[in-house]
């Protein structure tokens, strides 16, 4: 809970150099296992986010700002799961192990041990669900009808936007998710009730994704199941016109633009 003897962001920045810590310091089988966890429950957001904005009806051709509204609201709902049932991320951990790393509670290796086991485990439970709840099930399945085949369809064309955005709108779109989210997830931790922590995550999460920002996490979910679904993009595509960039801005938006800002702010008495 925020103390409040001090500012609000300090005392933030102080409980996400604890929850940092204590993250890389986990054992490598419980940091895999929770960023398992954490893949596949922000995927469910993503898939029900899907269905809801383009099984809608035109909606998202007769008023697509409400459609990205309704997208990023219901997206929202797998990063609440994700981050109050234990679940861990890749873009949040590099704005909470980064700056434990500045202030000295671990060391390098300790969050580089941590980002790599967390963004495995992200891939694979996310392209868990992809494949097994999402697609194998007819809900998202282009050969299934119905429903299934319009929300199929929706992944295959979102799957080749994101690969076809270009690097430098692909990293900025990826700085601009890293920042947020990784806001998101420092106000859950300094929430102190639970109803607390679900809007300090919904905002900025609802935000990011409404705006069209880029998610590694999230996109190793979207871009797997559209290409299932026939998207033209191969696995160099997915891997190196989008997931590299867009990790690369989220480790700049949540580690620079969050965590060192408030290093320099708060950090360095």
């Amino acid at each position: 809970m925020v103390s409040m003897m001090k500012e609000p962001p300090q005392a933030m920045f102080e409980a996400a150099c604890d929850a940092g810590c204590a993250r890389s310091r986990l054992s490598p089988g419980q940091q895999l296992v929770m960023a398992i966890l954490g893949g596949a429950l922000l995927a469910f957001g993503g898939l029900l986010a899907i269905v809801a904005a383009h099984g809608s009806g035109n909606l998202s051709r007769a008023n697509p700002g409400l459609a990205a509204l309704l997208f990023g609201a219901v997206f929202a709902v797998g990063a609440v799961l994700a981050i109050l049932a234990g679940g861990h991320l890749f873009p949040d951990n590099c704005g909470l192990a980064a700056p434990a790393l500045l202030v000295g509670a671990i060391r390098p290796k300790e969050l580089l041990r941590n980002w790599v086991l967390v963004y495995a485990g992200n891939f694979v439970g996310s392209v868990f669900v992809a494949l097994f709840l999402a697609y194998w099930t007819g809900i998202a399945n282009l050969n299934a009808g119905g429903l299934g085949e319009i929300v199929g369809a929706a992944a295959a064309k979102m799957a080749e936007g994101k690969i076809s955005l270009g690097w430098g709108p692909a990293f900025l779109r990826g700085l601009g998710c890293g920042w947020l989210v990784c806001l998101a997830a420092w106000l859950a931790i300094a929430s102190g009730d639970i109803g607390g922590r679900i809007l300090a995550v919904w905002l900025p999460v609802m935000a990011f994704a409404a705006l069209g920002f880029e998610h590694s996490t999230a996109n190793m979910f979207f871009i797997p199941l559209g290409m299932l679904n026939g998207a033209n993009v191969t696995f160099g595509d997915f891997l190196l016109s989008n997931l590299l960039p867009v990790t690369i801005g989220n480790v700049v938006g949540g580690a620079g633009f969050v965590g060192l800002v408030y290093w320099w702010l708060y950090g360095r008495d």
